[in-house]
Formats: C-alpha cells, sequence, structure tokens
C-alpha cells in the first residue's frame, strides 16, 4: 500500500501544475460549500431562535378554541385567569418563564399614513420581554400601569414618519366586534434584527390591552420558555387537561420546520451538483495522465501488473488529489465561515414572510456539516477516478506499447 500511494505521488509530481490545480479546484469548491452550509445553518438556527423567543416560545397555552389565525377576542376563546394559570405553569421544574400575553388586531394613523398592525399585551416584568428591551433604539419601555403608552418597531416608525416621544393615533378590534381608537404616545422605539416583526407589532401593557379590547382578566395565550427546548414535549404532557389546548414551539413554527427539511433537501441537491462539477476537473487531470503513460501502463501490464492493481494506483492518485483539495478546503473554508460568523452578510428588509428572517445572516457551522462535506468531497473524488482508472485497466499491453510508441 505505501509502494503504491508512492507511485502515486510520482506520478502526479510529474505535472505539479496540473495536480495542483486540480487540488485548487475542489479546495475552493469544499470551501464555498462550507460557507453555504454554515450561513443556511445559521439562518434557519438564528430564525428558530428569534421566532421562538419573540412569537411562538416554547409552550403556548390557549383556550381549547382559539384560532391565531382569526385573532378572536371573544372571552370563550381566551385564557380566564391568565396570571393564575401562569403561576400554575411557572412551578414546573422546566419552565423558565410563563407570562399572558393578548393579541389583537389594530390601525396606526399617523396623518394620511396608516398601517396594520398587531397589538401586543404584555406584562411590562416580564423576563420574557428581554428581546424587546435590549433591542431599545430610543426612549424607555412602558411601565405596567402606563395608560397611554405603546412600543413600536424603528421600522414601523420610521414608515410613518414617527419618533419617541411622537404621538399616534390607534385603532383596536374590541371583543364586541366594535373599533376602539385613542391617541398613544411613543414611549420608545425597538429593533429585533427582524424586519418581518419589527414593522407589524406594536406592545403595550397588558392591562391597557385587556381595558382597549374589552376582555379584562382574559389573555390569548400563556407565553412559555423552558430551559431546554428539548424538554416541550414532557411539559406539554404534564400540562394536558381542562378545556386547554397546548402548543409546542414545533406545532408554532409548522411552516418553518418544513422549510427547513425542504431547504436541507435541496441544499444536499446543490452540494452535488457542485461537485459533480468539481468533479470533471479530477477526471480531466487523471485522463491526461492515462493517456500521457499509455506505453507506462503497458509495460507495467507487460511485467505482470494486474488491471486491479492498475486501477488502485488510479484510485490512489484521485486519494492524494482529494486530500489535497480537502486540506486547502477546510483551510479556506474555516476562514470564510469564521468572517460569517464574526460580521455575517446584510440582507436588509425582506418584510412578512410568515418566517422571521433577520435583517443581517450569521454563519453557524456544525461538525456534522463538515463532516459530510468532507467525506462527500472525498467519494465523488474517488468516484471520478473510475473511469479514468477503468480505462487504463482495460489497455491491452500490446496495443498500449504500440500507442506509447506512435505518441513518441
Amino acid at each position: 500500500m505505501k509502494q503504491l500511494f508512492t507511485m502515486a505521488f510520482r506520478n502526479l509530481g510529474r505535472n505539479r501544475r496540473r495536480s495542483l490545480l486540480s487540488s485548487l479546484a475542489l479546495g475552493i469548491a469544499l470551501s464555498l460549500l462550507l460557507l453555504m452550509a454554515g450561513v443556511l445553518r445559521g439562518e434557519m438556527r438564528t430564525s428558530l431562535e428569534s421566532s421562538i423567543r419573540l412569537q411562538s416560545g416554547h409552550l403556548q397555552v390557549r383556550a381549547g378554541s382559539y384560532s391565531e389565525e382569526k385573532t378572536s377576542l371573544k372571552w370563550e376563546d381566551l385564557v380566564e385567569n391568565p396570571d393564575k394559570i401562569a403561576v400554575q405553569v411557572a412551578t414546573l421544574p422546566v419552565v423558565t418563564v410563563a407570562t399572558p400575553r393578548l393579541y389583537a388586531s389594530g390601525i396606526v394613523a399617523n396623518g394620511d399614513n396608516s398601517v396594520g398592525v398587531r397589538i401586543i399585551g404584555v406584562d411590562p416584568t416580564s423576563p420574557a420581554n428581554a428581546p424587546l428591551q435590549e433591542g431599545l433604539l430610543s426612549g424607555t419601555f412602558p411601565a405596567a400601569d402606563d395608560r397611554q403608552g405603546i412600543y413600536m418597531g424603528q421600522y414601523l416608525a420610521d414608515k410613518l414618519g414617527l419618533k419617541s416621544g411622537g404621538q399616534v393615533d390607534l385603532l383596536v378590534n374590541t371583543s364586541s366586534g366594535e373599533v376602539d381608537e385613542q391617541l398613544f404616545t411613543i414611549r420608545g422605539t425597538y429593533t429585533t434584527h427582524n424586519p418581518g416583526f419589527d414593522q407589524i407589532s406594536v406592545f403595550m401593557p397588558l392591562a391597557k390591552a385587556q381595558a382597549m379590547t374589552r376582555t379584562e382578566n382574559h389573555a390569548s395565550t400563556i407565553f412559555v420558555l423552558l430551559k431546554d427546548r428539548d424538554q416541550a414535549d414532557a411539559a406539554a404532557a404534564a400540562l394536558k387537561g381542562g378545556n386547554y389546548q397546548i402548543k409546542t414551539w414545533k406545532d408554532l413554527n409548522a411552516l418553518f420546520v418544513s422549510y427547513e427539511q425542504y431547504a436541507d433537501a435541496a441544499m444536499y441537491l446543490l452540494y452535488l451538483i457542485i461537485l459533480g462539477i468539481t468533479a470533471t476537473v479530477i477526471i480531466n487531470t487523471l485522463m491526461m495522465s492515462v493517456f500521457e503513460r499509455t506505453r507506462e501502463i503497458g509495460i507495467l501490464s507487460a511485467i505482470g501488473m494486474k488491471s486491479r492493481q492498475i486501477m488502485e494506483m488510479f484510485f490512489a492518485e484521485s486519494s492524494l488529489l482529494a486530500v489535497g483539495g480537502i486540506l486547502i478546503g477546510l483551510a479556506l473554508g474555516g476562514l470564510l465561515v469564521a468572517y460569517a460568523s464574526r460580521y455575517g452578510f446584510y440582507l436588509g428588509n425582506y418584510g412578512a414572510t410568515g418566517i422571521l428572517i433577520s435583517d443581517r445572516i450569521y454563519a453557524y457551522l456544525t461538525v456534522q456539516d463538515t463532516v459530510t462535506l468532507t467525506v462527500l468531497t472525498l467519494i465523488i473524488s474517488l468516484l471520478a477516478a473510475l473511469y479514468p482508472a477503468s480505462l487504463a485497466a482495460r489497455m491491452e499491453p500490446v496495443e498500449a506499447l504500440h500507442g506509447g510508441g506512435n505518441q513518441a
């Protein structure tokens, strides 16, 4: 085996430039694949974490008849005594925080400009509001007893030409089907770096949201965060009972889960296409080697080298090219992923897409993706050697010697 690889290394060294370029092409392809995998995984990871922290939580406790699509405010569709239920849920050892939230549809208007929004009533003292408070850009977060203040995304404020301290008309649907209107002061503006969320979400204290929508002592859901999201199913099983429905983060992010599965399958197909195209470089290198060494192959066959051994020699050459390319790819890909992990790529505002997409993508490359792509690169490289190796192995010694003599 050592002798086989020694011969393969010597053969590749006959045309170092061609061998180096072949490994370099493979390395560049692998580095780009690592970057693509890191960016895809990073975006998926960021989007899911944002969705859980901002919208779905790890769990939600709802009334059995509640429909999120309708944003119902009927009392029978809401959770009664939400504070009491939140305290009970919080007693579970796996729960970090449980807090009531009320959702309502509304319109914010400033002069001739108006935008449909989602009104979210929250307990301002709850730790679940950390992502909103951490994203504070100006002003302050409304206090629990504030009856005239709201908290608005900077994207929405810019769209309406507003700033912290400014006033805006807010129209909100009520439980009776009517519309209530009130002038509010913008206490603060924020960014979660998810434009699709920021430009449609307006927050106010839960007590004020309940009073304005006439849903006193009711909430749309109990928003629950766990210590570990993998405990969601067990926590849901522990909370089942009564007239409530328990939704896990998987249920509440079904579109995201489906999209992630589709994206993974599509990306693997793209990986194979890119590596397949790159493999043609290795095929070309080995085919050139076969034609240049026709006489040598004939001599090796004539002195007793078996077809299997000739194939193994070309597979060894392909392996050396692959290893060189993989080392280059891991080094270059590592640098690209490190840059993308730290600085990211700015995307801007994609608007509402059904999935929270951050305005900047950061790469997150897993060990599994790295190993998978490395092994895939090696396999594709070995498969690329199959045709040249079989072509060399099928040569008849006399014809090979004759062919080599003509070439000379």
